[in-house]
């Protein structure tokens, strides 16, 4: 009996270890909801919303033939007006103000959609064992340093170009004096495989 009292508390122990390493993955995978803004509220969230559902709204069909319905039934009511200045500038006053509050709101979606991508790019480089590092959150740098990565990138292009050029220079040499042609990329070398866009699989 003794054994059997003293074993109960180890094994409430190991079921509550079970229970909390089980949930452990649902805690850190939940951490976003926890986070998120939607349980916040406020005038944000319902911006956020409003913004994501009028810019699906507003790039759907049914908006597109709204609007002719509503040039059209506006050109039918010109002769009925006489083609006055108020009726041209019922109009002109309607698609401005709409447009300019169309902007704020596909600005925000686009803002939202950019952060978004950006953000599972940095995943995704962070995750890869082969990536730099230093291009997470590359947006953030300065005009000078996105110039000088594009010059880096540029020039290692220049330098696929130019082995793959040689190896194509070599073949052709080889073929010239009688050699069989390659059927595949087989006698390239890795690096002009792997560095050059014509070369990946």
């Amino acid at each position: 009996m003794k054994n059997q009292r003293g074993n109960e508390p180890a094994k409430k122990r190991r079921d509550t270890d079970r229970e909390s390493g089980h949930n452990g993955q649902s805690d850190s995978a939940g951490q976003f909801e926890s986070d998120s803004p939607a349980k916040h509220g406020g005038f944000s969230e319902f911006f956020r919303i409003f913004s994501a559902a009028t810019a699906k709204a507003m790039g759907s069909k049914w908006a597109f033939i709204l609007a002719l319905t509503i040039i059209a039934g506006w050109a039918a009511c010109g002769p009925v007006f006489h083609f006055s200045d108020t009726w041209q500038l019922v109009i002109n006053t309607g698609t401005t103000i709409v447009t300019f509050l169309m902007v704020f709101l596909i600005q925000n979606t686009q803002n939202r959609d950019a952060k978004a991508i950006h953000l599972k790019l940095d995943e995704l480089i962070r995750a890869h064992h082969g990536a730099r590092n230093a291009m997470v959150d590359l947006e953030e740098l300065s005009d000078e340093k996105l110039d000088s990565m594009q010059r880096e990138f540029q020039a290692m292009r220049k330098k696929a170009d130019a082995r793959l050029d040689r190896v194509n220079d070599e073949r052709q040499s080889r073929q010239s004096v009688g050699g069989a042609p390659d059927a595949s990329d087989e006698s390239l070398p890795d690096e002009v495989r792997s560095d050059h866009p014509s070369g990946r699989h």
